[in-house]
């Protein structure tokens, strides 16, 4: 065995090595307000459910002034409520922060925020189409994307995605 930092119980007592400032503690505590994890500031990981980490991994990622984010399939794990929350506070989120520009890689287009602007389609690793939202989504590179036919439409803002069906016959 080695010294005694290296036992875990002697690691947790170890002083940090950097303490956030105040600025970064109340930007902190801003983005958990807004993910709707404000009262689960001293919550450990083990306790939190896959939603909730979820929420407090995007709002680490945004602190402190960072890169528009990249945020994969990120409503994975969560129920309806959650999900239409997470979107919510995403819209929030792009609407009160100077650079609001985010990157989003979704399968389910139906979880797009309402002030989604542009978008671009993937198919086996190639652009099929990118540009304005309202122009890719509107047209029929939806349904080459996922190689099944589907009608997409919209509804304050928010995108709802359906099989597209034959005309019944006669």
């Amino acid at each position: 065995m080695g010294r005694g930092a290296d036992r875990p119980d002697e690691r947790r007592r170890a002083s940090p090595r950097w303490s956030p400032t105040h600025a970064e503690t109340a930007a902190a505590e801003s983005l958990l307000d807004l993910r709707g994890l404000g009262d689960l500031r001293e919550a450990r990981r083990p306790v939190l459910s896959r939603g909730q980490r979820t929420r407090a991994l995007i709002a680490r990622s945004l602190t402190p002034s960072p890169r528009p984010p990249l945020l994969d399939d990120p409503a994975t794990g969560l129920d309806v409520a959650g999900r239409e929350q997470f979107i919510d506070r995403l819209e929030v989120l792009g609407l009160t922060r100077l650079e609001p520009a985010s990157v989003l890689a979704n399968r389910h287009l139906e979880e797009l925020p309402p002030g989604t602007t542009h978008a671009m389609l993937l198919r086996d690793g190639r652009c099929l189409a990118a540009g304005r939202v309202g122009e890719i989504l509107a047209g029929l590179q939806a349904s080459a994307c996922f190689d099944h036919p589907v009608r997409l439409t919209r509804a304050d803002g928010r995108w709802s995605v359906r099989t597209r069906r034959p005309a019944p016959a006669g």
